[in-house]
């Protein structure tokens, strides 16, 4: 399956991680998903289909280096340039040691991309955890780091110091009043009502009680895209993915960046919610239930892979995640609104 995997990496870090009009690669991160949920099998057809819309990566301009990295960050037009960095410094040190590094520089940004830089880092993240250190896995975190960098840009952010549980601060999350526009035009609508949300979640006593909170903040979210998902079924996917890719890059991270990470993944969730989701979700009765078999969860991950679209892949893979976890059928319900929505 590595194997499988590795050959998807090398095909694409030829394309770069947007096509079109800023439209999102996720062949990467869908293919991972499909490898490591059971279906390597479909990984080449899969590819060779998604491959043809993607866009083949510049040349770089100008080598950065640790004095000048500043100067390209949010620089879209430097992304080969930053695959070209990453590249190199994973090539010259450790990859736990450079995330170390990138990682509390990063996260401000965390909406690069519409989150897709920390969602294809986690991805990567993923891969090198579970024992694949191979030169394509390494160049695949180059190429998340550097997505991350290149398209870097902040939510307004605030330590949590109330008292709300996850699902609660979730509920609190007010609406822009004009839910138009780029993400960028919605992002300067976030003002103090926002923050003061934000602060309203209970903080984190200790790492672990960071960790605890990050999952419950998937859970959370994951049933949330139950209700409020149509009102952008693509975009309210990472509610959930988000806040999961920063929950599985934590191993990878000294303890210390658990709390802050914490923080930068609620305020990307909360922020999404405020510029996408309806404040009144559709009514339960009117929405899909849980599939009724015997195995529920292979049943969703199949009919994910069926139908090959890379929202319904990754947000699948999350919902399955919170499901091993809480047992709450509303979650694979979830994960059949979005093949519903995006045709399927």
């Amino acid at each position: 399956m590595n194997e499988i995997l590795d050959e998807a990496y090398a095909r694409l870090h030829g394309s770069g991680p947007e096509w079109g009009d800023e439209l999102s690669n996720h062949g990467p991160m869908a293919a991972e998903v499909l490898v490591r949920r059971g279906h390597a099998d479909l990984v080449p057809t899969w590819l060779d289909h998604y491959i043809r819309r993607l866009d083949e990566l510049p040349a770089p301009t100008e080598r950065l280096t640790d004095a000048t990295w500043q100067s390209a960050l949010s620089d879209f037009g430097r992304i080969a340039d930053w695959v070209q960095y990453f590249t190199e410094e994973l090539h010259s040190h450790p990859w736990r040691e450079v995330l170390a590094v990138w990682w509390p520089r990063l996260l401000p940004g965390i909406a690069a991309g519409a989150t897709h830089g920390v969602i294809r880092v986690s991805h990567a993240l993923r891969t090198l955890l579970a024992g694949d250190e191979s030169e394509p896995a390494i160049v695949e975190l180059a190429h998340g780091l550097a997505w991350w960098a290149a398209r870097s840009i902040g939510v307004p952010v605030a330590d949590p110091a109330g008292s709300l549980d996850s699902f609660a601060a979730l509920e609190s999350v007010p609406r822009i009043p004009i839910q138009q526009g780029f993400l960028a035009t919605r992002l300067g609508r976030l003002g103090s009502e926002f923050t003061t949300a934000l602060a309203a979640m209970r903080p984190a006593a200790d790492p672990d009680d960071a960790q605890r909170r990050l999952t419950d903040l998937v859970a959370a979210a994951t049933r949330k895209y139950l209700t409020h998902g149509h009102a952008s079924p693509v975009l309210l996917v990472h509610i959930a993915t988000a806040p999961n890719a920063v929950l599985h890059s934590l191993p990878a991270l000294p303890r210390e960046l658990w709390a802050p990470s914490l923080t930068s993944a609620w305020a990307a969730s909360a922020a999404l919610i405020a510029m996408y989701a309806p404040v009144d979700g559709a009514p339960r009765d009117t929405l899909p239930e849980a599939p009724n078999v015997a195995d529920p969860v292979a049943e969703v991950l199949a009919r994910a892979a069926e139908n090959g679209d890379e929202h319904v892949i990754k947000f699948t893979d999350t919902a399955v995640e919170v499901y091993g976890r809480t047992e709450d059928p509303d979650v694979l319900a979830a994960a059949v609104r979005i093949r519903g929505l995006l045709g399927g």
